[in-house]
């Protein structure tokens, strides 16, 4: 008897229609792929067709989920170290045996057992459900490294301990491990984590009199500030994005002024101004430390901007012909101020120093028609404001002409 050939283009997952290639996993039920097998050996449940609670990872014809044995072909999961049924690491042994063997040397303190105040961490990461994540984790040179380094006290095993180890990222995530397993009291990630970045950025600061102040104002500031916001709930990465830049501009601050050839102490209104004209909104956030640099009398009194970055809303076509009607009827406002606000209402001349620029020469009369130059061509200016405008021109003061 024959027997059908396969072809790499028929090759398909039975369970999601992924392409597969050739000498791909084959269970009763069809080929299947590598993530489809790997999510069935970690499902556990009651089989369909014995009833028994166990590993399912089997598919029946109506859906159902059906154990090793009833499914069939599909092998023996059972480890031959604990004896539980489950996905195996290694030949013969599971994931959680493999895990709970690593972890014993990860976290040895040198005689032989675990380390006894990591007992809980050890506990919690080999009874985890899926044991293939703490496997890939600890699989990690830097993981180890971190991990025999708090087994053997080598580092201190506290959140200030934590923060001598490396990379960052890695650690942020052994310290929640820590906090939620018991062995750490609980503390503001987000915090921590800031604290982390300060203690790398303040120290590639060159100017030793700059470092010094920027320590004194994230110390008295930035960081109370912090403080008392994580007594009142979790903090933001907003939050923790608000206080970076707030040092980082701090620290340009610093260099613009040496730039200037000033010091701190010597600032000068001339000098905020300069810095804040070279872009204020994204130089708003230096309000904070010339705030705080002026009330502990480490720079004299200088002005500091306020302007508003937020956009306001559009007028309505409504609201604005509402606003025209007023500036052209009411006569008790004077002819200037009502000519101004009808070019702004009508022709959105924004800033007012566009039409404060504008001469008589602007104002051009042309076959009958009024005509304002506020770009190339001239715009028509339709009546009423057009005879407003020829009235304002000849009544206007300070012409140095008898009436």
């Amino acid at each position: 008897m024959s027997r059908t050939r396969v072809g790499a283009e028929d090759l398909l997952c039975t369970r999601c229609d992924r392409a597969l290639r050739l000498g791909a996993n084959h269970w009763p039920e069809g080929y299947i792929c590598q993530s489809c097998m790997t999510r069935a050996l970690e499902t556990y449940g009651t089989c369909t067709g014995c009833g028994v609670e166990r590993l399912t990872p089997g598919l029946a014809p109506d859906g159902g989920k059906l154990c090793t044995d009833c499914a069939g072909g599909i092998g023996d999961f059972f480890c031959e170290q604990c004896g539980q049924e489950a996905r195996r690491y290694r030949r013969g042994v599971c994931g959680r045996c493999v895990l709970t063997e690593r972890l014993r040397e990860l976290l040895d303190d040198g005689t032989g057992s675990v380390y006894a105040a990591l007992l809980p961490l050890f506990d919690a990461l080999r009874q985890i459900r899926r044991p293939w994540g703490a496997l890939t984790w600890t699989n990690k040179p830097h993981t180890q490294r971190n991990l025999r380094a708090l087994a053997l006290k080598e580092v201190p095993l506290t959140h200030d301990g934590l923060s001598q180890l490396h990379p960052w990222r890695s650690v942020a995530y052994l310290r929640d491990l820590l906090m939620q397993s018991g062995v750490l009291p609980p503390a503001d990630r987000q915090l921590l984590l800031f604290q982390r970045w300060l203690a790398e950025k303040l120290p590639a600061v060159g100017d030793a009199g700059h470092r010094r102040l920027l320590e004194l104002f994230a110390t008295w500031h930035v960081q109370r500030r912090l403080n008392s916001l994580a007594d009142r709930g979790p903090l933001t990465s907003k939050q923790i994005q608000q206080a970076r830049d707030e040092i980082r501009l701090a620290t340009a601050f610093l260099d613009h002024l040496a730039e200037r050839g000033r010091t701190l102490a010597e600032c000068t209104q001339a000098d905020a101004d300069t810095w804040y004209a070279g872009g204020y909104t994204a130089r708003r956030l230096t309000h904070a430390f010339l705030r705080w640099a002026m009330r502990s009398k480490h720079m004299a009194r200088v002005a500091v901007p306020h302007r508003s970055t937020s956009n306001p809303a559009p007028l309505a076509q409504h609201q604005r012909l509402t606003l025209l009607r007023q500036a052209v009827d009411q006569g008790d406002i004077p002819l200037q101020d009502r000519v101004l606000a009808a070019l702004v209402l009508l022709y959105a001349q924004q800033p007012l120093t566009r039409i404060a620029q504008l001469t008589t020469d602007d104002v051009l009369q042309q076959d009958g028609e009024v005509l304002v130059r506020l770009g190339d061509p001239p715009s028509p200016v339709p009546e009423p404001l057009a005879g407003m405008l020829l009235t304002y021109l000849d009544q206007r003061p300070n012409t140095g002409l008898d009436p």
